[in-house]
């Protein structure tokens, strides 16, 4: 069992890695939004004077690709923590199945 320090280690790095890969895909996402569709993304797509289509359209792009953003930046975390440290990061070895 990992000790304190490295399960609190492995929370602030892989939040961080998790963030900015957020960060950057919601960029990425929105002035992509804006060169394709010619217009701003939503804001509240919940708001009825956006279009079902535009609502719905805007949560799965952005949705699917901030989530896979997150799931690369803290993969690539995670190896970096374990090429560091010699081992999986606190809580991943429970899903090593040999």
């Amino acid at each position: 069992m990992a000790d304190t320090g490295a399960r609190v280690g492995w929370r602030v790095f892989g939040g961080i890695a998790g963030l900015a890969g957020a960060i950057a895909a919601r960029q990425a996402v929105r002035a992509t939004w804006k060169v394709t569709t010619g217009k701003e993304p939503p804001d509240t797509p919940e708001s009825p004077a956006i279009s079902w289509a535009e609502a719905i359209g805007w949560a799965v792009v952005s949705g699917t690709v901030v989530a896979l953003a997150r799931l690369a930046a803290t993969r690539s975390a995670a190896a970096t923590w374990a090429r560091s440290t010699g081992s999986l990061p606190p809580g991943f070895e429970a899903d090593v199945k040999l």
